[in-house]
């Protein structure tokens, strides 16, 4: 069967035609492999009208490329229609939801200047710059505007223009944030797209959708400060946070789980429960550790460092900062100086200038070098727990998760090019056991981070065919390792393509937790040389990895995963015992001296405040365990147990106890 309706159209220029010439036919593959026949020159929404699928339609996916459902096809192809449950169909759909908020923002406020209005996870904000800040009371007159807007119904329009047209243009719109991103495309020639709804036209390549009636419900969620083109060196903008949904059930649904949320944000909780704190003459991202997250931190730091030294690990210390002609060789000064603290004049060549280390890789390839290597030293798995330094711009700064200053659990193995494959195997299963055992691995997802040739600002060392060898080379790693992962455009360090482990926050707020690198460029920048088993030298491939990533960040998502109860053998405090008597008060010490000689972390709260109050203290500090003890319970030599996790569990010997946490901490149960 032939769908040849009267929704036809053809999309040229700026306006809907009916198409000319012979009627010609074209075979379109469907997301389930089914096969059917349309006119050619049909648009993507036409179809989807065709299939009872237009009411819900965002975006199409034609060939494997994303595209607005505007586009027409015209020759057999493969088409997806993308709704809000598919990722690129609900970024189409929270774009066009900040049109809708920049739209009322110019109605409302018609001297705002545009900055920049994209999706992003789980919504879209858009920055303008005001004369004067938004406020929340703001977002409510807002928020009633769009409200028009969607029940007005605009249709939204894509239209191009050329470089030097579209520049005229915004210049003449008074929008010098458009002027300034036009002008970074102009130079390679190709038409500038813009999508006009109404009185309302925006620089934007899309997609979007059809119309802004699709947008049945939203809300504004904050207003906040953001820099321009996120440097602090520019002028601070306005930026209004949003969230969109087809149907008020489901941004209520939303919006009760933001709130459950909140109430697990690492940033809130742990502060509440005393892990971290900051200071404001200290500097952003610089938290400072309390007693307890500094306790957990240890705790992890000496797990990691014990496991790996199990796996043939190597313990390395080295400077915290080093002058700059080694990081001239390694290409960091090249690459990342923006991203680096210099203690110096970076530009004063006659002068010492000194950097902190953001990265240890350069500092360790000095031990491989300390004297001449053979293929009988290789693998050597350098390892470290490394203190680094990393000049984050000031808007991306959040709790523990984006900090100025960490520590991570860093490594790099050094190894003959035919050890590349059972190498990484090896540092993948480190990380998965890692992540694993603290509870993070089941919500991680994997992302092979690759390079992008055409990238402008020449980001990477070496050349196209030396990329491609890296690429091919952990691309078979990982195909033959069976992991399921996305592709990362762009997203690989300057020297190699990378494996990262990504971990989104209770927001949906997406960082790197884990990543293990390929590198075949560096060695030869630092002289590194192996007597292979023929006698002649070669450079050595260098793997970079992590096993638990950054501590800080770790601790940050375990709050949250946890809700603050850290499993039993991470808890700063694992056994909380609560004489109810004077009497008790001794035999709670000796209860904690047994459990101290276990490794088991107790204190007796010894205060003469009434055991509910204590109770319900250890409930709120989410103590694993606590034991209560008076006068009969000393006679019969038991404790009165209670768990975080189940409650009252009654009296029982203590020695039974004391057993039966020794073992579960020991098990690492989650």
């Amino acid at each position: 069967m032939i769908y040849n309706k009267k929704y036809r159209r053809n999309y040229i220029g700026k306006a809907f035609v009916e198409p000319v010439g012979k009627e010609k036919t074209m075979k379109i593959t469907l997301k389930n492999g089914e096969v059917k026949e349309f006119e050619a020159g049909m648009s993507a929404f036409d179809i989807a009208r065709e299939l009872g699928l237009a009411k819900v339609a965002c975006a199409a996916e034609i060939n494997g490329k994303i595209c607005d459902m505007r586009t027409c096809l015209d020759k057999d192809s493969t088409l997806n229609i993308l709704t809000f449950e598919d990722e690129q169909g609900q970024r189409a759909f929270n774009h066009t939801a900040s049109h809708v908020l920049a739209q009322a923002v110019k109605r409302l406020f018609p001297k705002t200047k545009l900055a920049i209005g994209p999706a992003i996870d789980n919504g879209f904000y858009y920055d303008f710059d005001t004369e004067e800040p938004f406020t929340v009371e703001t977002l409510a007159k807002i928020e009633a505007e769009m409200k028009k807007i969607v029940k007005e119904s605009i249709k939204l329009e894509q239209f191009t223009l050329s470089p030097d047209e579209a520049i005229k243009y915004l210049e003449e719109q008074d929008e010098p944030y458009k002027v300034e991103l036009c002008k970074e495309h102009a130079d390679k020639g190709e038409p500038i797209s813009f999508y006009k709804q109404g009185d309302f036209t925006d620089l934007c390549a899309g997609p979007h959708l059809m119309s802004t009636s699709s947008v049945k419900a939203y809300k504004l969620t904050s207003v906040t400060g953001a820099y321009w083109r996120g440097s602090e060196k520019n002028k601070m903008l306005t930026r209004i946070y949003g969230t969109a949904f087809p149907s008020k059930d489901a941004l209520n649904e939303y919006l009760t789980s933001v709130e459950e949320a909140k109430k697990r944000d690492h940033n809130k909780l742990g502060r509440e429960l005393e892990y971290f704190t900051t200071v404001d003459y200290i500097g952003q991202g610089l938290p400072i550790l309390l007693p307890k997250g500094a306790k957990v931190i240890q705790i992890l730091q000496r797990w990691v460092e014990d496991e790996e030294a199990k796996r043939g690990c190597l313990l390395t210390k080295t400077p915290y900062m080093a002058k700059r002609e080694l990081y001239k060789i390694s290409g960091h000064w090249d690459h990342y100086l923006d991203g680096m603290f210099v203690l110096g004049d970076p530009d004063d060549e006659t002068k010492e200038c000194f950097a902190l280390r953001p990265m240890t890789c350069p500092f360790q390839y000095q031990v491989f070098l300390n004297r001449q290597r053979s293929y009988r030293d290789l693998p050597m798995r350098l390892t470290e727990t490394s203190t680094l330094f990393r000049n984050e711009d000031s808007g991306e700064m959040h709790g523990l998760i984006r900090v100025r200053q960490f520590t991570i659990s860093e490594g790099h193995y050094i190894l003959r090019p035919e050890q590349l494959e059972e190498e990484f195997k090896e540092c993948l299963d480190l990380a998965k056991y890692m992540l694993g055992t603290v509870g993070l691995l089941e919500d991680c997802t994997f992302r092979f981070s690759q390079w992008d040739p055409a990238n402008p600002k020449n980001k990477y060392e070496g050349t196209a065919e030396q990329w491609e060898t890296a690429q091919n080379a952990m691309e078979k790693i990982l195909n033959d390792l069976g992991v399921e992962y996305t592709i990362g455009i762009d997203e690989a360090a300057f020297y190699g393509p990378k494996l990262d482990i990504q971990y989104k926050n209770v927001f949906g707020k997406e960082d790197t937790l884990v990543t293990i690198q390929i590198d075949m460029l560096l060695a030869p920048l630092f002289g590194m040389e192996y007597v292979d088993v023929d006698g002649t030298k070669r450079h050595p491939y260098i793997i970079h990895r992590t096993s638990l990533g950054c501590y800080e960040r770790t601790l940050a998502y375990m709050i949250e995963k946890y809700a603050g109860a850290l499993p039993l053998w991470l808890s700063p405090e694992q056994v909380r015992i609560l004489p109810v008597t004077d009497r008790a008060k001794e035999y709670g010490e000796k209860i904690a001296a047994d459990l101290d000689k276990y490794g088991i972390r107790t204190t007796v709260d010894n205060r003469n405040e009434k055991i509910g109050y204590k109770i319900r203290q250890a409930q709120l500090e989410k103590i694993p365990y606590f034991f209560i003890v008076g006068d009969k319970e000393v006679e019969d030599n038991t404790v009165s147990l209670r768990s975080r996790k189940d409650g009252d569990l009654g009296a029982s010997p203590t020695d039974e106890v004391i057993a039966k946490i020794v073992k579960e901490n020991a098990d690492k149960v989650r």
